[in-house]
């Protein structure tokens, strides 16, 4: 075999992996959030001080928020289902050396410190869990697509080829629902009365870069003859394409139906889909 049938032959016949192993999968980032976290209350307990150096908060961050993903996609994908409970044990390890040397040191009882923790108020502006949610979407997926192409990334976890549910299947929607959550139909204040069509007029004009990296990307394949898998966009299409076709289809449907009746828009193009599919 050439060397171009072989690399078609490796993309080729996926059926992607189970849901419980994407659940296991989904349950690191939460609980490196949480062991980050952890790490810094610790370190603040025994300094007296946050972490001040950009180095050191840099280093922290990669090795607990982005290295458990790495190794978890790669060399540990056969242990995947133990990685979560050494997180977790991690984690409840920390929790107990915090509980235990605050409980030396606090002067007001523990139950008081948890009843002035939820009295706390968030900026109304900004929801931390969707950033988190946008961020972990893009590293997850920056690793699946430098990944993919390796042996050491498991093939079950690439895109299935028909049907089947394979982790980058579920970074497809990921990234479309993080899109989603912050677009400007959703930002929009509630007492602000715009034309109906002006957010699809913007939108039109926003989706460029989208174009621009479809038609960067679609040059690129064809000039080097890079392998394609015909079967997951077409010969012509690929991924920027379709989020830029999201994004124009979304904004025309809200500026058509009114707002409050966008689930039952939604829902209609699930069930269509479903079918189609079917």
């Amino acid at each position: 075999m050439s060397q171009k049938q072989l690399k078609e032959a490796f993309i080729s016949n996926l059926n992607g992996t189970s849901l419980l192993e994407i659940s296991a999968g989904l349950s690191l980032p939460p609980l490196c959030l949480l062991c980050r976290g952890l790490l810094l209350i610790l370190y603040y307990l025994h300094r007296g001080k946050p972490v001040s150096s950009r180095t050191y908060s840099l280093l922290l961050d990669f090795l607990v928020l982005v290295s458990p993903l790495v190794f978890a996609c790669t060399v540990l994908s056969p242990i995947i289902f133990f990685i979560p409970v050494i997180l977790a044990a991690f984690c409840a390890a920390i929790f107990s050396k915090i509980y235990s040397q605050t409980k030396r040191e606090a002067r007001a009882p523990l139950g008081q410190i948890v009843k002035e923790f939820q009295k706390a108020c968030l900026d109304p502006e900004c929801i931390p869990a969707i950033t988190v949610f946008r961020v972990y979407v893009n590293v997850l997926t920056s690793i699946s697509i430098l990944a993919v192409d390796f042996p050491q990334y498991p093939r079950r976890y690439a895109k299935a080829e028909t049907y089947g549910t394979g982790a980058m299947d579920l970074g497809v929607g990921a990234f479309i629902f993080g899109n989603a959550l912050v677009c400007p139909e959703v930002r929009q204040k509630p007492h602000r009365t715009q034309p109906r069509f002006s957010s699809l007029a913007r939108q039109v004009f926003s989706v460029w870069p989208l174009i621009a990296l479809g038609v960067g990307r679609l040059l690129s394949v064809k000039s080097i003859e890079y392998h394609e898998h015909t079967s997951e966009y077409g010969v012509h299409w690929n991924f920027f394409f379709t989020l830029a076709l999201v994004r124009l289809a979304a904004s025309l449907l809200l500026a058509i139906f009114p707002k409050h009746k966008a689930w039952l828009v939604a829902l209609a193009v699930a069930v269509l889909y479903q079918l189609l599919l079917s």
